[in-house]
């Protein structure tokens, strides 16, 4: 689950209330504090409210269950003054296209980095790591409209974000470290998506850069949202974002599409959805009988529009943004979350049981215990993964111990996970923002020919960082655990030749510790020396 940063200076700014009051009451709608430093605090909210990704959305929602600013958030948006047109071959590369402008924005260094967390956030829970949907922010002064959305030519040339020279699309996807940490998402199109200006400026190269032209700054006030994609998340990420910036005294602005075919669209809609909600639902769900005043009171603290109907039926207004409400349930469970499940009645349960602690469960809560006394900090990365991540950029062979999904939903989930490093990786990678060194552990499930298994893998990554550190972590762990164990020359290719080893216990192999090959830390999109070890908690 994500972490978000927030800094109190913003975060009191647009809650209005100080921040004493928040971080007592944030951890009720459904979030985790994870620490709380000087200056900001980090908290990890549910894959399923990305819309609370960012100190804007935060705010947001506290002022309503703080009861500051009760209701459904109407946001003001003017008729479009500029218009984008797609060519007929951008369908069959990257089809789902959406885009809003945001004028008057007041922008500081913490709103930019907010703004960059969010877009990386967001490409993590709805893009599927860009696959799916890919945000570009701009600086609209900085191009000309109108604006063109085409399948380009990969020898097409401009300045990617970063750097200095003209590089070809075609080389981006080879040099650039963001080209390769997402080439594999154009693998096999003969044209790559392209946003120009009506100059023939590059705003953005879909899924993987924007131009260097128009890179936000503290100077920036007015910008040009683009969401590139294949599903309609597309437009739920572009809700999100403007409606942010929004929150910022930002104004948005329609803007027209002009399809290949002549057709036109406006992708932007923050117009509510309409929800239809009984009273006796409330009650099967909650087990309270709740008044109509009081379920309208919970349901405005929680951002909806709400207004009684007949025989105890009411209408609901759903924000665009909030991704996470499928149906009536979900809405009950904001109204639970509003009236506070501490004020719901407990119930003991029809059935006496007895139980006890499973062994698995013992040994997991041991190992935590342990990695965390080490200075180490727990991730909870999916089960499901790819045979890219996990065996190619692993630089590892594939092997024929494993779980494939018979109808995976992405690319990104097609196989069950027989190593844990392979996520602890993509985790390091998503987190390159923050300061360094950076420790974390999972322990948790594997698959291995067809039976599940109990793993335990840990990364470090510091420009200090080699084979002594993890060799003294695996000393550390073994020694409390009270477990002898021996090291011999391993051939994991995952590692560094020299620099790698075997754990071997009572003659039996049970895992490997070493420095990442830097072929692995590329392939991640990493920068600095990682090491790592994995073993098996079963064997």
């Amino acid at each position: 689950m994500p972490i978000i940063t927030l800094p109190y200076d913003d975060l009191e700014k647009l809650t209005g209330t100080d921040k004493d009051t928040i971080i007592k009451r944030v951890p009720m709608i459904g979030a985790d504090i994870e620490r709380i430093e000087e200056e900001s605090i980090d908290i990890e909210f549910f894959p399923d409210r990305p819309d609370l990704y960012s100190v804007e959305g935060v705010a947001r929602a506290m002022r309503g269950f703080l009861d500051i600013e009760t209701g459904f958030c109407e946001y003001d948006v003017r008729p479009y003054t500029v218009e984008i047109s797609k060519d007929k071959y951008i369908d069959s590369v990257r089809p789902i296209f959406g885009c809003a402008i945001v004028r008057d924005v007041s922008f500081t260094s913490n709103a930019i980095k907010t703004l960059m967390d969010l877009q990386e956030s967001l490409h993590w829970a709805l893009g599927r790591d860009r696959k799916k949907v890919s945000i570009g922010v701009h600086d609209l002064s900085r191009v000309k409209a109108p604006f063109r959305y085409i399948a380009a030519d990969p020898d097409f040339s401009f300045v990617p974000l970063d750097f200095t020279e003209p590089m070809t699309m075609r080389e981006i996807l080879e040099k650039h470290p963001k080209g390769v940490r997402f080439a594999q998402i154009l693998d096999g199109f003969e044209k790559y998506p392209l946003i120009l200006d009506a100059n023939d400026n590059v705003l953005s190269f879909p899924p993987i850069i924007n131009g260097t032209l128009t890179m936000v700054t503290e100077q920036t006030t007015d910008l040009l949202v683009d969401v590139t994609g294949l599903s309609n998340e597309v437009y739920i990420a572009l809700n999100i974002v403007t409606t942010a910036l929004a929150e910022r005294g930002g104004q948005i602005e329609y803007v027209k599409v002009v399809n290949a075919d002549g057709t036109e669209s406006i992708p932007l809609d923050l117009s509510p959805r309409i929800k239809v909600l009984n009273r006796s639902e409330i009650y099967e769900l909650i087990g309270m009988e709740l008044p109509v005043t009081e379920i309208i009171k919970q349901l405005n603290r929680m951002g909806f529009g709400a207004r009684e109907l007949e025989d105890g039926y009411m209408e609901v207004l759903v924000p665009r943004y909030r991704a996470d409400i499928l149906d009536n349930s979900d809405i009950i469970e904001d109204i639970a979350v509003g009236y506070g499940f501490d004020k719901i009645p407990a119930v003991f349960p029809m059935n006496a049981t007895v139980g006890k602690s499973h062994r698995i469960s013992e040994i997991s809560s041991d190992i935590r215990e342990i990695m965390t006394g080490l200075g180490y900090s727990q991730v909870m990365p999916f089960t499901l993964t790819s045979d890219r991540v996990h065996f190619e950029w692993m630089c590892r062979g594939k092997t024929d111990d494993v779980t494939y999904v018979m109808h995976p939903i992405s690319e990104e989930q097609t196989m069950v996970r027989t190593t844990i490093l392979p996520n602890l990786m993509e985790i390091l990678s998503m987190n390159q923002h923050r300061e360094l060194p950076q420790r974390i552990f999972d322990v948790g499930d594997v698959v291995i020919n067809n039976k599940n298994g109990l793993h335990l893998a840990a990364v470090s990554i510091s420009p200090l960082a080699n084979f002594t550190e993890i060799r003294e972590l695996v000393d550390g762990l073994m020694r409390e655990r009270m477990v002898e164990y021996e090291v011999t020359e391993s051939d994991d290719p995952a590692f560094m030749e020299g620099r790698r080893a075997d754990i071997i216990v009572n003659g039996k192999k049970i895992g490997v510790m070493g420095e990442l090959f830097p072929q692995v830390i590329v392939n991640f999109g990493l920068g600095q020396p990682v090491v790592g070890f994995e073993i098996d908690l079963m064997d």
